[in-house]
C-alpha cells in the first residue's frame, strides 16, 4: 500500500509540476516529495552551498529520493555547489538543485545559508 501511495504523489507531483506555467521543479525519481510554492521563483525556499565535504573522502554530497541514507541515491553536489533548500524532515533537507532544478534530499551538516 506505501508504494501504491508513493507512486500516487509523485504522479501528483508531476502533473502540478506540469500545469504550473514556468515550474521548474520535477519531481520524478524521488520516493519522497516535498511541496515547493509554485510561483516560478522557488520564493518559498532559500540558497545554501555544500560545505565542508572532506577532499580526501569521497568528495561529494549524495543527493537522495529520500530523507534518509536508506533511499537510493540520485544526484551528487560538491564543494560550492548551490542549492535551494525548500522542506526538512529531521536533520535531512528537500533541496532544488543543478541546472535543472531537480528535487532530491540532502543532509544538512553539509549545507550552509547563503547571504541575501
Amino acid at each position: 500500500m506505501r508504494r501504491l501511495v508513493g507512486i500516487a504523489l509523485l504522479s501528483a507531483g508531476v502533473l502540478t509540476a506540469m500545469l504550473a506555467p514556468g515550474h521548474p521543479v520535477r519531481a520524478a525519481g524521488l520516493d519522497v516529495d516535498f511541496v515547493v510554492t509554485p510561483d516560478g521563483q522557488a520564493a518559498g525556499c532559500a540558497s545554501s552551498t555544500v560545505a565542508g565535504l572532506d577532499p580526501s573522502g569521497d568528495g561529494f554530497l549524495a543527493v537522495r529520493s529520500g530523507p534518509g541514507t536508506q533511499f537510493r541515491m540520485i544526484g551528487q553536489l560538491h564543494n560550492g555547489a548551490v542549492v535551494r533548500t525548500c522542506a526538512a524532515e529531521g536533520p535531512w533537507v528537500g533541496v532544488l538543485f543543478g541546472a535543472g532544478r531537480a528535487k532530491g534530499w540532502v543532509h544538512g551538516r553539509w549545507l550552509a545559508p547563503l547571504a541575501g
